[in-house]
């Protein structure tokens, strides 16, 4: 499994998510450290994309 630790700034790379997936939200991206997992449990809700899916999708913007 792909391990995500998010850097950065998260604001960029969440404009960047909510375009690439339009039914993503602020609150479905609201971000707090050290809840990577909660993050990407919530987006796969709503994308229906994997886990592995969706690291990659975040590492790749």
């Amino acid at each position: 499994m792909d391990e995500l630790e998010i850097k950065g700034n998260w604001n960029e790379t969440k404009g960047k998510l909510k375009e690439k997936f339009g039914e993503l939200t602020d609150d479905d991206l609201a971000f707090e450290e050290g809840q990577e997992d909660q993050l990407v449990g919530q987006i796969q809700k709503k994308t229906g994309k994997t886990r592995d899916e969706m690291v990659k999708a975040i590492k790749s913007l």
